[in-house]
């Protein structure tokens, strides 16, 4: 990816906008508030853009083809009140702004979701060096230069569907393999946002994507979201040292604050004198799927919940994956990024939200006993992680 300077320079607002200020016409926004044309530019050449799907239920999902990032989530409330439940920012400068407003928010996360030691790894007896870029590890497949800050090819189809394309080449971050990846999101009449990731390479690789919404199903940006009320269907939980690569050890959730398989609010525990608590400073750890089963994840099974008693929305998780990182937001709100404002002008606390990120645990390459993330030429790499929205 070019620097900013010149990526800043690439952005071009369409001709359509300043036509439309000059003239002093009404902007059409989205339900959720969003300026389109505040995403209508270039970057690195490539054009960009936000797509809107929607359905007659009240559901309205907006995203953005600059990494693949949902940038709003409407889905009506208890009273019917349709209601923003993910972070961000409206507009595409600061999402692309990666010094100054660095984000994962609404991100397709690519080639390698989460960390992976050292930013190295051992397939077929090579040695593959990859970028690093925290601490001493590979985070998100490089972070400012993985998938979540490059420009896919989009193709909406109809109201409801979107599909973003990326080719990732050969050494790219030091990943093998020239990869083409498809990430497909679809919304669906009962308030489901289903979320597909297929790829496929020209030589053995390693892969691993997921969806990075920050949610807070309450639509109140500006509290903490202690209230917000937790499932996982997992026994287990893959513990982290301070850095947070897996130790290789995995614990029982049960006499832990990792235990949510009997729903309760996240701010029950979050402060909790727990080592990997501590550590961490909240939650931001992989819970072992009980819908993962003899090397197969159940998605028609509820693997994750998330309530808010405010609003009345609650939200349950599909996946095929035999993980899911539940991240409560530790760095939000701390030290530079309390002064960064985001959609409607808001600055957020720590903890103000909670992600789901389905996934192969972190690491995984580095521990053949865990589900493999390898992908090797003629096979297709399938992912998938849906999130239905209902009231309670």
């Amino acid at each position: 990816m070019r620097n900013l300077k010149t990526v800043f320079a690439g952005m071009t607002v369409a001709a359509a906008l300043l036509s439309a200020c000059a003239s002093g016409e009404q902007k059409a926004l989205t339900v959720s508030g969003l300026d389109p044309a505040k995403f209508d530019t270039l970057i690195n050449e490539k054009p960009v853009k936000l797509y809107t799907l929607k359905n007659g239920s009240g559901m309205e999902v907006c995203i953005t083809n600059y990494g693949g990032r949902v940038v709003s989530l409407v889905v009506p409330d208890k009273d019917g009140k349709p209601v923003d439940v993910v972070l961000g920012f409206d507009n595409i400068r600061q999402y692309a702004d990666t010094l100054n407003s660095p984000s994962d928010y609404g991100s397709s996360v690519g080639r390698y979701a989460n960390r992976i030691k050292n930013a190295q790894f051992k397939l077929n007896d090579s040695i593959y060096q990859l970028k690093v870029n925290d601490n001493e590890n590979c985070l998100h497949g490089g972070g400012t230069t993985g998938w979540m800050n490059q420009v896919y090819e989009a193709e909406q189809v109809g109201d409801s569907i979107l599909k973003l394309t990326i080719v990732a080449e050969d050494g790219e971050n030091g990943f093998p393999g020239t990869v083409k990846a498809v990430t497909t999101y679809k919304i669906t009449a009962d308030n489901m946002l289903d979320i597909t990731w297929e790829a496929e390479t020209d030589k053995p690789t390693i892969i691993n994507q997921t969806n990075h919404n920050y949610y807070n199903l309450s639509g109140d940006f500006t509290q903490a979201a202690y209230d917000q009320v937790l499932y996982v269907n997992a026994d287990k939980f893959t513990a982290s040292d301070a850095k947070y690569i897996p130790t290789g050890e995995i614990r029982d959730v049960e006499g832990t604050p990792f235990d949510f398989r009997t729903p309760h609010a996240v701010g029950d525990s979050i402060q909790s004198q727990y080592d990997q608590i501590q550590n961490a400073m909240g939650y931001d750890h992989n819970f072992c799927l009980n819908t993962w089963k003899d090397g197969k994840g159940d998605d028609t099974v509820v693997c994750a919940s998330l309530y808010s008693p405010k609003t009345g929305i609650f939200m349950e998780m599909y996946t095929n994956e035999p993980g899911v990182q539940v991240y409560s937001g530790n760095f939000q709100g701390v030290g530079k990024d309390a002064d960064i404002v985001r959609k409607l002008g808001l600055k957020y606390p720590k903890h103000v939200s909670v992600c789901l990120e389905s996934q192969k645990y972190p690491d995984s390459p580095n521990h053949s006993e865990w589900a493999s993330p390898v992908l090797n030429p003629g096979e297709k790499y399938y992912s998938r992680a849906a999130y239905k929205f209902s009231v309670k």
